[in-house]
C-alpha cells in the first residue's frame, strides 16, 4: 500500500487546492493503482511536531513518508510519483509472495 499524506490546516486556500489536486489525480488513475493508495490528511493544528516541521511549507505532500511537494502540487508530477510508488510497492509485494 502506498501512503500519500497531505499535511495542511483548516482555512488554508492552498491546502484546499492541494487536496483537490490529490483527489483528481487519484481519481484519474486506473482502479488497480488507485486502490493501492491510502490518503491520510493531517493538520499542523492537531500535532505540535508537524507544526514545528512544516508550518511554513503547507500544504505538504508526502509519499510513503518522503517529501514530494510543498506549497503547490503539480498534477503531472504527482501522477508520475504515485504511479512509480504503486509500481514499486507491487514489485515488493510480489517478491514477498514468492
Amino acid at each position: 500500500m502506498t501512503t500519500l499524506t497531505l499535511i495542511g490546516k483548516p482555512d488554508c486556500h492552498l491546502c484546499d487546492v492541494a487536496s483537490e489536486v490529490v483527489d483528481a489525480v487519484v481519481a484519474e488513475l486506473p482502479d488497480a493503482a488507485a486502490e493501492r493508495i491510502q490518503i491520510v490528511e493531517a493538520s499542523i493544528q492537531d500535532d505540535p511536531a508537524l507544526y514545528e516541521q512544516w508550518w511554513d511549507k503547507i500544504p505538504v505532500v508526502l509519499i510513503d513518508g518522503r517529501l514530494h511537494a510543498h506549497w503547490r502540487v503539480a498534477p503531472d508530477r504527482l501522477r508520475e510519483a504515485l504511479e512509480e510508488a504503486v509500481r514499486d510497492d507491487a514489485l515488493v509485494e510480489e517478491k514477498e509472495q514468492r
